[in-house]
């Protein structure tokens, strides 16, 4: 039997050689005895179950429900491709124990996974993960005859999506927005956000246009992912067809990037600092900011500014979710475009964010270029950039201790100021300036980051951290 490991976000695996029926049924089998065992006071004995828009996610959807069902779950099954924060909502809104999402998110079109959703409407945690794992084949699967199933109300067809949609609407200013005459672009990397904010905006005065937005399991020859190299056919339409804002959302539509108007590349940092600046001197928010330590260094001086507290955590948005469920969370947001929002659910929602920049942008009555030369201004510039390498497996842990025991005296000219290991290995100089090396948690590749005053010294530190990954023969 394949084995099964969750990653930083859920189980990823090639389809039809590790991501296969058999499999899916293994894993919501192992989910439903971990469920049974582990009872969780104030639900019921529900299981949210989404998919989006790959190849055979409906189907392997639709296993994972008869799954849930055949061991007395009632499983509530969307009868469509659903962006991964509405499964989450509806986990919170319908008390339901857990939920399960398949996607492999931004991976590319050879991949599907699936994702587990704990009952406060967030990632699962990773005792839970593991407890999950730990179930794996224990019992044999016993699944429910799906047409049977919907027969007899134990699996239900629900479109998850209004009730998402609604709670949307009450966490931003929406009358503000509604009036903004804002026109806005949202490029859906051919993921499930498409069409989610013509729907929202429908009947307003903003002008919403969707870009790749056709239902293609191999996403245009791209991954969904939301960074720059994925924009290159949006961008030339923006720069034809001018707008104000250009929204990106990955293949799930749990996490985000964007452009401005006319087509430049907006880093996913730049959208969490003005997502920060907008809480705080438009919305009169405080509380705590928690961010993932692969995150710009300029939350960290906005926060001082501020007089915020701010939180660092591992890079995975459970570890986020975990600072929101125990409260006073004023944003969390990680480097990778997931960010979550107090009074809302505990995840990642690029919906809600892209609805929150809008508000942000109609209060404000400026363009985003302007914004972000404001916040340059106060806390200079920061320009950032991120290498995926290929790297053996088996290398990896001699690669990080050898880089904990002999970190640099400076970066580039900078002495070093700070080291942090708890996920990889983080040099930070005494200018802020930092370079990170990072196995990824679901793939086979080593992540280089790193971020600078300069585009010019950022190419310098990533090429700094490629020279490093050799040091281990």
């Amino acid at each position: 039997m394949a084995r099964i490991q969750f990653g930083t976000d859920g189980w990823r695996g090639v389809i039809a050689e590790d991501f296969t029926f058999a499999n899916v049924e293994r894993v919501a089998q192992a989910a439903a005895d971990y469920w049974q065992a582990h009872p969780v006071a104030g639900t019921a004995k529900r299981v949210i179950v989404g998919y989006d828009r790959r190849f055979l996610s409906d189907q392997f959807g639709r296993r994972a429900a008869a799954v849930f069902a055949g061991n007395g779950f009632a499983a509530v099954l969307t009868p469509d491709p659903t962006p991964t924060p509405s499964v989450s909502f509806a986990v919170k809104a319908q008390r339901a124990i857990g939920g399960v999402m398949i996607t492999a998110s931004h991976n590319p079109p050879m991949f599907n996974g699936l994702k587990l959703k704990s009952h406060a409407g967030g990632p699962a945690e990773t005792a839970a993960c593991q407890g999950v794992e730990s179930w794996l084949d224990r019992n044999p699967v016993r699944a429910q005859d799906l047409t049977g199933g919907v027969r007899s109300g134990r699996i239900k067809l629900q479109d998850l999506r209004p009730a998402h949609y609604a709670a949307l609407k009450k966490l931003v200013d929406f009358k503000l927005i509604a009036r903004s005459g804002l026109r806005f672009a949202h490029d859906a990397l051919f993921g499930v956000g498409a069409g989610c904010f013509e729907q929202l905006l429908a009947g307003t005065t903003c002008r919403v246009t969707t870009l790749n937005g056709a239902h293609d399991p191999l996403f245009g020859g791209i991954n969904p992912e939301p960074i720059a190299q994925n924009y290159a056919r949006s961008a030339a339409f923006l720069r034809r067809h001018p707008h104000d804002f250009c929204l990106v959302t990955d293949g799930d539509a749990d996490r985000v990037g964007g452009m401005d108007g006319r087509g430049h590349y907006l880093s996913t940092h730049q959208l969490i600092c003005l997502l920060l600046r907008h809480a705080v001197l438009n919305r009169q928010g405080r509380g705590r900011v928690v961010k993932a330590l692969t995150t710009t260094s300029m939350v960290d001086k906005m926060c001082a500014a501020y007089g915020l507290e701010l939180t660092e955590t591992c890079v995975g948005f459970k570890h986020i979710a975990a600072e929101m469920i125990k409260g006073g969370v004023l944003l969390g947001a990680e480097e990778s475009g997931g960010i979550g929002f107090p009074g809302h659910i505990p995840e990642r929602d690029g919906l809600a964010a892209g609805l929150m920049l809008l508000e942000l942008l109609a209060a404000e009555g400026r363009p985003v270029n302007q914004l972000l030369a404001t916040l340059e201004k106060q806390f200079g510039p920061h320009r950032y950039g991120r290498i995926d390498a290929r790297f053996p497996l088996e290398k990896r842990g001699a690669l990080m201790e050898w880089l904990r025991r002999n970190p640099p005296a400076k970066l580039l000219r900078s002495p070093l100021a700070d080291m942090k290991t708890y996920d990889g290995v983080k040099f930070i100089a005494r200018d802020s300036s930092w370079l990170m090396l990072r196995g990824s948690g679901t793939e086979p590749l080593l992540r280089i980051y790193a971020e600078a005053g300069s585009e010019a010294r950022v190419r310098q530190l990533l090429h700094t951290g490629v020279g490093l990954m050799g040091r281990v023969p």
